[in-house]
């Protein structure tokens, strides 16, 4: 069984919450941009996230 990936602290402080930060901001500058509801946003972040499944975790759902 493979070991569960975890960021390292210096990772967390650095490019996970840089990343964070600027998905929270396009996501406000689509918002803003398109006028479209959190629902909207939401889809699109599912769509994102699908592309980063496993083949497993796409069969699954």
């Amino acid at each position: 069984m493979d070991k569960p990936y975890s960021f390292s602290n210096e990772q967390m402080n650095g490019i996970v919450e840089d990343t964070y930060a600027n998905i929270i901001k396009e996501c406000k500058n689509l918002k803003e941009s398109t006028n479209c509801p959190n629902e909207q946003v939401v889809a699109l972040l599912s769509v994102i996230a699908s592309n980063f499944a496993t083949t497993n975790e796409k069969r699954e759902n």
